[in-house]
């Protein structure tokens, strides 16, 4: 009899342990179903197409620091080949691109690039954030150039040389480049000099009237937006751009950069544009989980409650039995 009910303590105790062994691991482990009220794109483990347009005097090859790591962390990218040819046809051309593209996309645009973005977003639900790096988060009405003016500072209109082109209509147009010798100090001060010339050399130039296009709506108004303010900008006036972010409540980052940020600083430009797929298509608040984690939250602590329950009621039983032996 002795034998037999230590054989039964025996046993409670080892319930018990497992119960409260249980209990722990259901408190510190993530559940697969967990995730159920997450979008797709993070069920399933797929990525957003991050698509990137250039601005002027440059071409789709200044992306390529972002590029590179984007790929790196496993985003498919689209480099979009800008025209500079003028807002509306700029426009139509980059919506062109992204209709070829399936499945939620990060719409991220440098300098003229974002005013360029600007138009494409408003035409496109698949975009789910624009990403502004040393550009533009206008509204409804406004140009390219008048917020440019909007405060002193810019210096770029020194260093513009103008060279007339043969329109494919007929005629002529004039095109803007920025004077090769002047280049480096205006665009890229603090990329290495002998980097800044080969950018100078191979710049892409824009019509002299891109400025001029004015804005069919706001992006910002109707998904989210985010901003890299490039403090040591000579193009865009630092100014102009925290009173953009400040109306556009845009999430930002300011970075010690001159305006060709993508060049300068790439590591800083990929993480505001990974930042902005992870919150706005994975559902992930930053390093928080966001309204995703509540399930898992309330199911775990649901599961560690009832076993730690039945780990305490073994517990009382066997304490009972030993004051009953």
């Amino acid at each position: 009899m002795n034998n037999m009910s230590a054989g039964i303590t025996s046993k409670i105790r080892t319930a018990a342990a497992l119960a409260a062994t249980t209990a722990i691991v259901a408190a510190t482990t993530s559940y697969s179903f967990a995730g159920e009220s997450a979008p797709q794109a993070a069920r399933s483990g797929k990525k957003p197409t991050v698509v990137l347009v250039h601005g002027t005097n440059l071409d789709a090859s200044s992306w390529n620091g972002v590029i590179s790591r984007l790929q790196a962390d496993g985003y498919p990218v689209v480099a979009v080949a800008n025209p500079l040819r003028g807002l509306a046809y700029d426009s139509a051309y980059a919506a062109s691109v992204l209709r070829s593209i399936s499945g939620p996309i990060i719409l991220a645009g440098h300098s003229y690039g974002t005013s360029v973005a600007n138009e494409v977003a408003l035409g496109n639900s698949n975009v789910k954030a624009i990403v502004s790096v040393a550009g533009f988060l206008p509204v409804k009405g406004e140009t390219t150039g008048g917020l440019v003016a909007k405060y002193p500072g810019s210096t770029l209109g020194s260093t513009l040389q103008k060279v007339t082109y043969p329109m494919p209509g007929g005629g002529t147009g004039t095109e803007l480049y920025v004077k090769q010798d002047l280049f480096p100090q205006q665009f890229a001060q603090d990329v290495p000099l002998n980097e800044a010339k080969i950018l100078a050399a191979g710049q892409r130039p824009v019509d002299a009237k891109f400025g001029d296009g004015v804005f069919t709506g706001a992006a910002w108004t109707k998904i989210p937006a985010y901003d890299v303010v490039t403090v040591q900008d000579h193009n865009i006036p630092v100014a102009v751009q925290r009173w953009m972010v400040k109306r556009a409540k845009a999430t930002a980052v300011e970075v010690n950069s001159s305006h060709v940020a993508p060049v300068s600083h790439p590591r800083e430009v990929t993480d505001l544009i990974e930042r902005a797929a992870t919150e706005q298509v994975s559902g992930i608040a930053g390093d928080k989980l966001a309204s995703t984690g509540q399930p898992y939250t309330t199911v775990t602590a649901w599961v560690a409650g009832a076993m730690a329950a039945v780990g305490t009621g073994l517990l009382v039983v066997l304490r009972r039995r030993r004051r009953c032996a």
